[in-house]
């Protein structure tokens, strides 16, 4: 066997997505699905996973929905096998479920707070004992992880937030070192102010509140903000990079508007 045979992409290569119920998770199933990755999706919203895999079969791809609650053991372990199951060794895993719940940090319950890392951060790790072992056994794999913009501009009232992604960002860079060497490529995806259902489900007069002290700050500097196929594709080119290249860390961020000549 040549070097280049040993270090070939295989021809099939199953994908993982947490939290692809909706937003940036569901969109990059599609994304994936479309070029040509076996996908099998993971959420606690069953009917939402199941009706997508079916669209995604419909179009001429090959995906399978299980449910995945990413703060239980349990639930991770019995993800993973029936996704290696349907479709084989997973090959790519996108770990994108995640919560957030606005508030100032000093009135956040301790349980809340709690919460938002549970999801954020161990479910993340979670997720990555589960099938990151078998990649290294193989020598070969992706492990995307989505963080966010306020792992390095944190917003106000978003601390357990930014303290979730602060705490990702840290794995993750550890990680990066520790698999040099391996064949398996870590990689931050870093979204900036994007619409998704995380923010959908804030008060509308919460959202409103917040969004102006991110204003007040700076933080928001102009009202575009990005669609969910955008970052979709930002993974996909992540994923599907010649081995041999890692792009270990990316920022998409909103175009601003274009101003008018004056």
């Amino acid at each position: 066997m040549t070097r280049s045979e040993k270090y070939a992409q295989p021809d099939r290569r199953p994908a993982v997505i947490t939290g692809a119920s909706s937003g940036i998770g569901a969109e990059t199933a599609r994304a994936l699905a479309t070029a040509g990755f076996p996908v099998a999706l993971g959420a606690r919203r069953l009917d939402r996973i199941e009706e997508i895999a079916a669209a995604i079969r419909t179009d001429g791809g090959e995906a399978v929905a299980h449910p995945l609650d990413v703060t239980s053991d349990d639930s991770v372990v019995e993800f993973a096998a029936k996704a290696v199951a349907d479709l084989g060794e997973v090959e790519v895993l996108v770990s994108n479920a995640g919560v957030t719940h606005p508030g100032a940090t000093v009135d956040v319950s301790t349980e809340t707070f709690g919460h938002q890392v549970d999801i954020n951060l161990l479910g993340a790790h979670r997720v990555l004992r589960a099938f990151g072992p078998g990649m290294i056994e193989r020598q070969r794999g992706d492990l995307v992880f989505l963080s966010s913009d306020v792992a390095v501009k944190p917003r106000p009232f978003m601390g357990a937030y930014a303290a979730s992604k602060w705490g990702l960002e840290g794995m993750v860079n550890a990680l990066q070192m520790e698999l040099e060497g391996t064949g398996v490529r870590a990689s931050i995806v870093r979204p900036g102010p994007t619409h998704s259902d995380i923010g959908n489900e804030w008060p509308a007069d919460l959202g409103g509140f917040v969004l102006e002290q991110w204003v007040r700050w700076g933080l928001a500097r102009h009202p575009h903000f990005l669609k969910a196929q955008a970052l979709a594709d930002a993974i996909t080119s992540v994923v599907t990079a010649r081995r041999g290249v890692h792009i270990s860390t990316i920022d998409v961020n909103p175009e601003a508007p274009v101003q008018e000549a004056r």
